[in-house]
């Protein structure tokens, strides 16, 4: 197991992605070309899976989208950006990416940006 699918946890193979976001598999192919989601290839078998901390109350985290934006801008790679959101900051008090939960998008996004520099 590499060390971002250990520090994910759980993944998500994009069928089941659809059916959590009750769209089609179409669509999450959609979402993660236009960068509202981000998907790797994990797992024993390699298949394309997405973080499941991404879907919240049966939809994608609000903000993430131009979270994932800011930091492939930064010139994060997806499995960069994945880490980045799922590693423990203290002065966050947790991860990037349970602050994205919590709705502190504006401190993250902040956080974000000062990565391109």
């Amino acid at each position: 197991m590499s060390n971002v699918e250990s520090l994910v946890g759980e993944w998500l193979p994009l069928p089941d992605v659809a059916q959590m976001l009750n769209v089609s598999i179409t669509r999450v192919h959609s979402l993660i070309d236009d960068h509202a989601l981000v998907a790797l290839r994990v797992g024993e078998r390699k298949i394309r899976s997405v973080p499941a901390e991404f879907i919240q109350d049966g939809q994608l985290v609000d903000s993430l989208k131009g979270t994932i934006v800011v930091l492939a801008d930064a010139g994060y790679s997806d499995e960069d950006l994945i880490v980045w959101l799922f590693t423990p900051d203290e002065s966050l008090r947790g991860r990037p990416i349970d602050a994205l939960r919590e709705g502190r998008k504006t401190e993250i996004r902040r956080r974000a940006q000062t990565l391109a520099w």
